[in-house]
């Protein structure tokens, strides 16, 4: 799925998200890929004659109301799109108290598989909610003896799931036996401190079907002990692709480690992002003529033709972002959505969110 069909799918279903009915009067149809409407249609007609019966004269209205103009909705479009067929209609309740009535169709952007037909207070929006989650995800984990942080990649998302902390001392001074003791006492502690993260580990990521792989941080040769010592469990530990050398927990850590394995994340949306990102500010760097920042200065160089590939921030609003997608579109330009949620994406966001690299240099 595209980034653009994302952020639009996410922009519809906020807002059907956000209506409801007085009663059960809002309707819900999914039209599975590959079957008919015709099918659907009578259905709608039939349950027509079903909501006569509704005893609430205002339910009953708004209820046959919806139902017309959702089958009159699909008469209209007639043959079913490609990946099937979203449809919503009812008499929705706006912020203000005022209501109106109004039909919302969406063209999926994967292949719908169910069938539905709901009748309710509210629309039925999991089917296309489940189309915006990432179809693979990675665990995270940084171990250091002191503390750990176990966290996941959901696409351009970086997530800590929990931080924990070991209670082992940090080394003494002393020498002789009980120097030796001490570190057989540390080595203990550590030993059990490593089998407490691994089923942390198991809790949060032995049912995720979606878990492509685990990606495994920390200092020389904690890591390694770890992966010897916690007993993680062979399904687990066979998922772990990648093992990286960095300091620090938390989200931080995180972060670092995922940047130090984008040769193996090649594939994955965070990947991407700093792909362009890296272009842009290179670009930046070497060529600033080439390059635009800014809201005001991107949509004049979009105005004008001149932006090759559009960034944009989703920190931005929905109507500043929807007002650069539509420039965009005018002149084939490509579209890059980025998060906040890297160091880049960070940097960029202070550049007021918004850049574009040019195909030709504009003079002003």
């Amino acid at each position: 799925m595209e980034e653009t069909q994302k952020f639009e799918l996410e922009a519809i279903l906020e807002e059907l998200a956000g209506y409801r009915g007085r009663h059960t009067e809002l309707i819900t149809v999914y039209v599975p890929s590959g079957a008919t409407l015709t099918q659907t249609t009578k259905q709608l007609e039939n349950e027509k004659g079903t909501a006569t019966n509704i005893k609430s004269t205002g339910t009953r209205k708004s209820v046959i109301t919806a139902l017309d103009r959702a089958a009159r909705k699909l008469k209209e479009i007639g043959k079913t799109p490609e990946n099937g067929l979203a449809l919503f209609s009812g008499t929705v309740t706006l912020e203000d108290g005022t209501e109106k009535s109004e039909v919302w169709v969406i063209e999926p952007p994967k292949k719908l598989r169910v069938k539905i037909y709901r009748c309710d207070q509210a629309f039925v929006l999991d089917p296309l909610q489940e189309m915006l989650e990432t179809d693979e995800v990675y665990g995270l984990m940084i171990i250091e003896r002191s503390e750990a942080t176990i966290g996941v990649l959901d696409g351009k998302h970086i997530k800590v799931l929990q931080h924990l902390t070991s209670g082992v001392p940090g080394k003494t001074k002393a020498g002789g036996q009980s120097a030796q003791r001490f570190a057989r006492i540390r080595e203990t502690m550590a030993k059990e401190f490593f089998k407490r993260v691994a089923e942390h580990m198991k809790k949060h990521f032995w049912d995720n079907k979606k878990l492509k792989g685990i990606l495994i941080g920390g200092p020389i040769p904690t890591k390694e002990d770890f992966l010897v010592q916690a007993g993680l469990v062979t399904a687990l530990k066979d998922k772990v692709i990648g093992v990286r050398d960095l300091g620090g927990t938390e989200m931080h850590g995180l972060q670092e480690l995922v940047e130090r394995s984008q040769d193996l994340l090649a594939e994955q949306e965070i990947t991407k992002q700093k792909v362009i990102l890296d272009e842009f500010f290179e670009k930046l760097a070497k060529e600033p003529d080439k390059v635009s920042y800014g809201l005001l200065e991107v949509e004049d160089r979009l105005n004008k033709g001149a932006v090759e590939k559009l960034i944009i921030s989703r920190t931005l609003s929905r109507e500043q972002i929807k007002k650069l997608e539509k420039l965009a579109g005018q002149t084939s330009t490509q579209i890059f959505l980025v998060t906040d949620e890297t160091s880049q994406g960070v940097q960029f966001d202070n550049l007021g969110g918004a850049g574009g690299l040019l195909r030709f240099m504009v003079v002003d």
